[in-house]
C-alpha cells in the first residue's frame, strides 16, 4: 500500500506540483489552499502581483468547478462528477501552474471547446474586446456569473491556456485546463 502513496508522490513531484486536491470541493476547501499557497508564495518572497494573479486563477478555476457541479446539482451523475474534480498548484522555473479538471456531460462539450478555442486563439487586444463584449450580455436565468471567468484567466496567464477534453465514456468527458502564471 505504502509504495502506491510514493509513487503518487514521484509523480506530484516530477510534474512540479506543490499542492494538489482531489474529490469534492467546498468554498471553505478552495479559502484554506488559497491561505496556504498565499503563505508559500510570500515566503519565496514572490511579487504581490504574482500571488495576486496565482490565487486569482486558482479561485476562478475552482470556483468553475463548483459552478458546473452545482449546474449538474438535479441530475443523477452530479456526485459522480463532484468526485471527479481535481486541482494542482505546481511550480515550473520561476513560474506557477494551476491545473484543474472534472468530469463534464457530453452534451456541454462543443460548447466548452468553441469558447476555450475562441479564447486561446485571441490575441490580447482581441481578448480585451471579447470581455467587455461578453460583459455587456444579459446573464441568462440559470446561469452563474457574466460568462467572463476565462477570459479573465487568459488575460492574466503568461502563456495560452492549455486545455484538452477526452472522452471517459457515452456520457462523460474529462476537461482539463493549465495556466501558467
Amino acid at each position: 500500500m505504502i509504495s502506491k502513496l510514493t509513487d503518487i508522490q514521484n509523480v506530484l513531484e516530477s510534474s512540479g506540483i506543490l499542492t494538489c486536491f482531489s474529490g469534492r470541493f467546498s468554498q471553505v476547501l478552495i479559502e484554506e489552499i488559497g491561505d496556504a499557497l498565499k503563505k508559500h508564495m510570500e515566503n519565496e518572497e514572490r511579487p504581490k502581483s504574482d500571488i495576486f494573479n496565482v490565487l486569482r486563477i486558482f479561485v476562478e478555476q475552482s470556483q468553475n468547478i463548483r459552478n458546473y457541479v452545482n449546474s449538474k446539482a438535479n441530475s443523477p451523475v452530479s456526485e459522480r462528477i463532484a468526485c471527479s474534480a481535481i486541482i494542482g498548484i505546481g511550480r515550473k522555473e520561476n513560474d506557477y501552474f494551476i491545473w484543474s479538471g472534472n468530469l463534464v456531460d457530453n452534451v456541454d462539450v462543443e460548447q466548452l471547446s468553441a469558447k476555450l478555442n475562441i479564447i486561446v486563439n485571441a490575441e490580447k487586444d482581441e481578448l480585451k474586446k471579447l470581455y467587455k463584449a461578453q460583459m455587456m450580455k444579459d446573464i441568462e436565468p440559470g446561469q452563474v456569473g457574466a460568462g467572463v471567468g476565462f477570459f479573465d484567466i487568459a488575460k492574466r496567464a503568461r502563456q495560452p491556456i492549455e486545455f484538452s477534453i477526452g472522452k471517459v465514456d457515452e456520457q462523460f468527458s474529462f476537461f482539463e485546463i493549465k495556466v501558467i502564471v
